[in-house]
């Protein structure tokens, strides 16, 4: 029972590490509701176990603050969709159809994927901010660990934390491209979607910036 409830609060640590980024063990125990002792407990014994590590930031008073983050171990514990069939299955579609055959699988998954999320969406409401939501919870129902949240400027930020198809979309990146094309056929023709984040560059997370048309 205790081994259950240890892995359990493992479990935690890392999804908060995951989906909310590096940070120091304090934030992590406000977060989880438990003391910065029984986390940092546990970061060290994921530490030993190659799942993070830390670097100490220097601060102007004081002591350096030691931020914690998942290390690439990690990543293998959240899922990764198929993975390796789907990369063997790319790699056999260019073999045999070259590229206008992968850009034309690519092409027909987001026309399919444009009529399944289209009906949720425009089922979810009118507004730009319940389409937004809409498209998260999907995107979050398929392993991407999405959040929607509407900035000071009336911009919504749509988070990534995950992407379940990472290996695919590594060795096909017309995904990533067909992706971006796909929230905007689904969030309207006034909508502008932009990527300010992307996983596949080395950032932590994918993001992208919503807003109408004409905003700023």
């Amino acid at each position: 029972m205790i081994r259950m409830e240890t892995d359990r609060s493992a479990d935690r640590i890392l999804l908060q590490l995951k989906s909310k980024g590096p940070q120091p063990a304090a934030q992590l125990a406000r977060r989880l509701g438990v003391t910065a002792m029984a986390v940092r407990h546990h970061l060290y014994a994921l530490r030993d176990s190659g799942l993070v590590a830390y670097q100490d930031e220097r601060r102007k008073v004081g002591r350096p603050a030691r931020i914690w983050h998942i290390t690439e171990k990690a990543q293998a514990r959240f899922p990764d969709s198929h993975a390796e069939l789907t990369v063997e299955m790319l790699a056999i579609i260019r073999a045999t159809f070259g590229e206008k055959g992968i850009d034309r699988l690519m092409s027909e998954r987001t026309r399919l994927q444009t009529k399944v999320y289209g009906e949720r969406i425009r089922a979810a409401g009118k507004s730009l901010e319940a389409r937004v939501n809409a498209l998260a919870k999907i995107r979050a129902e398929q392993g991407y660990m999405a959040e929607a949240t509407r900035q000071r400027d009336g911009v919504f930020l749509l988070v990534e934390n995950h992407c379940p198809i990472c290996a695919a979309a590594t060795a096909c990146q017309g995904l990533c491209r067909e992706e971006l094309m796909l929230f905007s056929r689904v969030l309207g023709d006034n909508v502008s979607v932009e990527r300010t984040d992307h996983i596949l560059a080395g950032a932590r997370r994918c993001a992208y910036r919503i807003m109408p048309n004409g905003a700023h």
